[in-house]
């Protein structure tokens, strides 16, 4: 396992995109706490045991005060992008969404300035509206990992790229097909494969046995416990925005005890340096 000093010692952009693929590992699965803005990036990073941040769009978006789902424009994503990996020497992946781009060549100029913009990772999804929506032709969103990779190579940076799949999100049957893009985006050049939907240990086991890359999942409340995901050999474990949902939920509940003139809650004492 690599501990947080050898994930501190990265330097530049390329090496930290080398280490935060390299940290893709089945059955010892990157977990990454996501973050939203500079000082939740400073507050994870710090935190004992994090090898790496990765941002969560709807989070981003959310702090931006416009919706999820490309409710931001590129800029506002890559200006994000940028203080988020600023914050921090730990590599950095940042969820760049559907790409916010009509064609893999607008996505190929897009995830060069994220590059430019500090960013070692990215997710990038093949649905068309959401993750319940229809998805992309699969030669179409293999293309645009492709379109990815080919700014990746252009950069000299080995960007770990996450690619999502929506399948089993919208039609939780088509195992086939979640598996076919699957294997069709790992040979275009992405790093690893986030698999929305992966709903029972068999699937995951199966998922991870099919895919020709690390399989990353999302888990939440009532998901297979973390180490279980380890033991089938999940390589990546993210947590979306419910991040975002814990930590403004512990804020409203501030709020109303201090409103209704309660107790100060202990956490009211604490001070966090940037």
């Amino acid at each position: 396992m690599t501990d947080t000093s050898t994930a501190a010692s990265a330097s530049t952009t390329a090496e930290k995109a080398a280490l935060l693929a390299s940290l893709h590992v089945p059955g010892d699965p990157l977990v990454v706490v996501n973050v939203w803005d500079a000082i939740t990036a400073r507050i994870v990073a710090r935190a004992p045991g994090v090898r790496a941040l990765a941002s969560a769009s709807h989070s981003v978006a959310f702090a931006y005060g416009v919706p999820d789902g490309e409710g931001m424009t590129v800029d506002m994503a890559l200006g994000a992008a940028r203080r988020i990996a600023a914050s921090t020497d730990l590599p950095v992946s940042i969820d760049f969404e559907r790409g916010y781009a009509p064609d893999a060549t607008g996505v190929q100029e897009n995830v060069a300035r994220l590059i430019e913009a500090g960013a070692a990772g990215l997710n990038i999804e093949d649905s068309l509206a959401g993750a319940t929506s229809d998805r992309r032709p699969i030669a179409e969103a293999a293309d645009r990992v492709a379109a990815a990779r080919a700014a990746a190579d252009a950069a000299g940076v080995p960007l770990a790229i996450n690619a999502r799949t929506d399948t089993l999100a919208g039609s939780p049957d088509a195992f086939d097909e979640a598996i076919d893009r699957a294997n069709a985006y790992a040979d275009a050049g992405a790093t690893s494969i986030f698999m929305l939907g992966l709903r029972t240990e068999q699937m995951v086991a199966d998922a991870v046995a099919a895919v020709r890359a690390p399989v990353a999942v999302f888990a939440h409340p009532g998901y297979l416990p973390l180490a279980r995901l380890a033991e089938l050999g999940v390589g990546r474990i993210s947590f979306g925005p419910q991040i975002l949902g814990l930590t403004l939920h512990h804020l409203a509940a501030a709020a109303e005890q201090l409103t209704a003139r309660g107790e100060y809650p202990a956490e009211l004492a604490t001070r966090y340096e940037l």
